[in-house]
């Protein structure tokens, strides 16, 4: 299920690279998912509600290809690439973070 080949049908595995809050709201925070190679992205908001709303945080999702965006900076995209190695080398991808 999950690759990292590109492949426009299969999902795409990516990893947890930067988890922050929101700037315009209150009680949001921002997961940023993105592949090995920092060359792809995928966010996710979440609204930090009540402690009895557990949504658990993984260290990897598989997503469609379709809804990955693409990361322009090559700054951005070194950190993203070091950051989702890291993250896979030390966690399987089911590990709650």
């Amino acid at each position: 299920m999950g690759t990292d080949t590109g492949d426009d049908t299969d999902d795409v595995r990516v990893w947890l690279v930067e988890r922050t809050y929101s700037d315009d709201e209150q009680n949001m925070i921002i997961l940023t998912y993105a592949t090995l190679d920092g060359d792809r992205y995928f966010r996710k908001e979440r609204a930090l509600t009540s402690f009895t709303d557990i949504r658990d945080t993984t260290a990897a999702v598989d997503v469609p290809p379709t809804n990955l965006g693409t990361v322009d900076d090559p700054d951005q995209q070194a950190q993203y690439a070091a950051e989702a190695q890291r993250m896979a080398e030390i966690h399987d991808p089911d590990d709650v973070i």
